[in-house]
């Protein structure tokens, strides 16, 4: 039997590299997935790709999550159309990036919305859908656990630090509801948004650097473990992060 045979799991940020292989693994393994993205476009381009593999992408794209009136005609669509929720995976994200000295008031709200509100608010309203069984799967990143002294990103560690922690909040209210909260934290993936970086020899040396096995990620090495860590295999863990970062943080 497939891992998610007969479930409803919602996905944001389909249209991206991460979400799209989300999308297309958890509907290969028997789910009814429901996407949105702030792009129409690329949401689309993401519902032709698993047409092409024989599966459908539910949902619609030209959702701005950090809207909370959009966030609930999402989830409300989808509540309308299941009337549940099994998986909510917390995936899209969008942030700005420079060094305190230059990084603007302007960027740093930016970040917090697109990052973190977000988050907040698709569970937010979905979390009276949520029963015994349901798990939260919220998109950390290494950002949560480590600074850097090349790259400024002193939103970004704020927001994925504040999801790592929300996550383990989760886990402590829904555990007598029977909810499971988890995350996943990220390093250096190869996806659309980072080609410009892996295509540069010099970033792409100074990206790996301390990365042990020496290589980006790909995609479907996050979702391999997303995809357990939201079946029932998984039932003992909750509260828990977990790191996809080739050994970076080992050292």
């Amino acid at each position: 039997m497939s891992l998610f045979s007969d479930k409803v799991v919602l996905i944001t940020g389909t249209g991206g590299g991460i979400g799209c292989e989300a999308a297309l693994q958890f509907t290969r393994e028997g789910a009814t997935v429901y996407g949105c993205d702030i792009s129409q476009a690329q949401h689309q381009a993401s519902r032709d790709l698993l047409s092409q593999h024989g599966f459908e992408l539910k949902g619609y794209g030209g959702v701005d999550l950090g809207d909370p009136s959009q966030s609930k005609e999402w989830i409300d669509h989808v509540v309308q159309a299941e009337g549940r929720i099994d998986v909510l995976f917390n995936n899209a994200s969008a942030a700005k990036f420079g060094h305190m000295e230059n990084f603007s008031i302007e960027d740093w709200y930016f970040t917090v919305r697109n990052e973190l509100d977000l988050v907040f608010f698709t569970t937010h309203f979905a979390w009276p859908h949520l029963t015994k069984g349901s798990v939260i799967l919220n998109m950390g990143s290494t950002a949560a656990w480590c600074g850097s002294t090349s790259t400024g990103k002193v939103a970004h560690t704020a927001t994925k630090g504040g999801i790592v922690a929300m996550t383990r909040q989760l886990a402590a209210e829904g555990a007598s509801k029977g909810i499971r909260a988890v995350s996943i934290s990220p390093g250096f993936i190869k996806t659309p948004g980072t080609a410009a970086f892996i295509e540069n020899p010099d970033i792409k040396k100074q990206l790996l650097s301390g990365v042990l096995l020496n290589r980006p990620g790909e995609t479907s090495d996050v979702i391999n473990l997303a995809l357990f860590l939201a079946s029932d295999k998984a039932s003992f863990i909750t509260g828990s992060d977990h790191l996809v970062d080739g050994g970076m943080l080992s050292i």
